[in-house]
Parts: C-alpha cells; sequence; structure tokens
C-alpha cells in the first residue's frame, strides 16, 4: 500500500484537495486499498483555506509517507521555517516529493529544487525566478518529474500530476480508468503547454467557436477560409469579419497557432521525425512548419527538440 499525504497550511487554495479523489478512484477501481491518503499539516487539527472555511488534518510528523504533495496558496507564500524543516527531513524519507501551483515555492525555500527541473503556475514563474535562480523553471509546462522530485502548475494540473503518479505505480489502465471516472481525459502529458490557443483565442460566437472546433478537429485537412465558414453558416466575407472581431487575427493566423500547438505537443510526447509531424499536423511539409514555429517561438523545431534532449527524434 502507498501511503500519500498532502501537505497544507493556513490559508492553502482548497482546489489542491481534488488529487485526494485520483487516489480514492484507484482504489475503488482497484478493488483494494492502494493509497491509504492522508491530509497533514504541521501541528494537525484544523486548518483554514483561502476560501475561508477549515479542514481537519493529521499531525504531519506521526507518519512517514512514500509520497508526500505540498498544496499551493494563491500568492506563493511560504508556512513556518519549521514546516520546510520537516520536509527537508522528510525528502530522504519519502520516495516522491511534489508540490502543487505555488507549491513549488515551497519546496525550493526548503532547498529540495536547487539544480532540478520545476515548475509552478505561469503567472508567478517571474516571482520564483527572481527568488530561487538555481531552480531550473519550465513554466510552460503541464507537470515536471526530476529524479524524486515531482511539481505542476496551476491547482488543476496536481490532478495531471496524481494520475501520472497513479499510471506509474499502478499502471497505465488504471490511471485511465480513474480520469474516465473523474469525467477528465486522460491526464495531460508533462510536457503539454500550460496554455491553450483556443483559449487564448477567446472566440465569443458560438459560429466561431464551432469553426475553431472543427478546425482543431481536422489539423491534416486543408482549412480555407471558405471551408471554415461553411462550418459556421456564414458567407466567408461575413465569417472573416467576425472572427477577426472577436479573435483579433485572422482565421489564416488562427489555424497557423493550432497546428503549432499540436505541432509541439506531438513533438514532446512522441518520437516521429518532423516530416511526419508535419504532415499530421496540416503544415504539408517541414519548411513551412519550421517557418511557423520561428514565427510563434522565435526557433526552430529542430532547436527546441534538441533544448529538450529529443533531437534524435529529428533524424
Amino acid at each position: 500500500m502507498h501511503a500519500i499525504g498532502l501537505a497544507v497550511y493556513p490559508n492553502f487554495q482548497a482546489l489542491g484537495l481534488a488529487v485526494a479523489s485520483v487516489f480514492e478512484y484507484a482504489n475503488l477501481y482497484r478493488g483494494e486499498q492502494a493509497y491509504h491518503f492522508r491530509l497533514v499539516s504541521e501541528e494537525g487539527g484544523p486548518v483554514m483555506t483561502s476560501q475561508g472555511f477549515s479542514v481537519n488534518t493529521d499531525r504531519l510528523r506521526d507518519s512517514t509517507y512514500d509520497t508526500l504533495i505540498v498544496a499551493g496558496d494563491n500568492d506563493g507564500q511560504l508556512p513556518a521555517a519549521s514546516l520546510l524543516d520537516y520536509l527537508r527531513h522528510a525528502s530522504t524519507e519519502s520516495r516522491r516529493i511534489a508540490a502543487i501551483c505555488t507549491g513549488a515555492f515551497v519546496l525550493a525555500a526548503a532547498g529540495l529544487l536547487d539544480g532540478k527541473r520545476a515548475t509552478t503556475h505561469w503567472r508567478h514563474a517571474q516571482d520564483f525566478r527572481k527568488q530561487y535562480p538555481n531552480v531550473l523553471l519550465d513554466e510552460d509546462r503541464i507537470f515536471v518529474v526530476d529524479g524524486s522530485v515531482w511539481t505542476s502548475a496551476g491547482m488543476t494540473a496536481g490532478i495531471d500530476l496524481a494520475l501520472a503518479i497513479v499510471e506509474q505505480d499502478l499502471g497505465l489502465e488504471t490511471a485511465r480508468a480513474v480520469a474516465r471516472k473523474l469525467v477528465v481525459y486522460h491526464r495531460r502529458g508533462g510536457g503539454q503547454s500550460q496554455f491553450s490557443a483556443l483559449l487564448e483565442l477567446d472566440a465569443k460566437s458560438d459560429r466561431v467557436q464551432m469553426a475553431l472546433a472543427h478546425a482543431k478537429a481536422h489539423l491534416g485537412s486543408k482549412l480555407s477560409v471558405e471551408s471554415l465558414a461553411d462550418v459556421a453558416r456564414l458567407s466567408p466575407r461575413q465569417f472573416s469579419r467576425l472572427f477577426r472581431e472577436e479573435t483579433g487575427q485572422s482565421p489564416a493566423k488562427a489555424v497557423e497557432r493550432l497546428r503549432v500547438e499540436a505541432a509541439r505537443l506531438m513533438m514532446e510526447t512522441t518520437r516521429h521525425p518532423i516530416e511526419v509531424i508535419a504532415r499530421e499536423t496540416g503544415f504539408g511539409d517541414r519548411e513551412r512548419m519550421r517557418q511557423a514555429f520561428l514565427r510563434a517561438f522565435g526557433q526552430s523545431p529542430q532547436a527546441m527538440q534538441r533544448s529538450a534532449g529529443r533531437e534524435e527524434s529529428v533524424l
């Protein structure tokens, strides 16, 4: 049985509690107590959330944990120094130590992230870098695993991190079953960006939203203004005008952003050659894809893969 402790401190963000359901449903699916989950704090007893209600906790020092997860708060504030001392000690006894969102600030303050790769919520990344320059921060990641230390982005990314823990412990089938039970997609890969082109485009009307959803689902097809306008049930001229009003850019530029996002995810989660990725995401050839990456990221796909240690996949 795996002992999981979720460590909280005053004014923690209650959404972090959602990770408990991942381990609960893993137990239900397996029909056994694969995980023993406990909500813990430094002294035990009630701990106040940032929303103003409290939760009851066990005393952290009363047990040891296979995996100890530190919750985050809304501002990246640190708990008492004595809790940081305990985390340093716990890291030598636990197989994994993890943080959700700004919980990365806590691990960093305890010295547990020095020289390691980590992530946190993108909104707090600049402050994190200033405070902890010895941490290799990558804010554009859902979660990052570096040895025994796991960190995740914003609060919902804690669910992805917990699903990845279940997959490592109990296998892919169990993780997928838990994701279905929670009505979420099977966990996003750690390499997936925190940002979503669809969210950033922020379409208001159903017509433009339908066209964007169609484009994302058919990136390998020819996505002309005429074909997207047909999905939106508008003339090409009406569609182009409405699209630009709502998103601030042309349909062609938006489709390129969707393709770049999809291509980057394929690069991070597969070992397909660049030519295959370019074809699957609708660029057609590697040169068109290279130009799109230069516009979006200021570097080529090959350079991005080299920086991620995936150079062999472009050969």
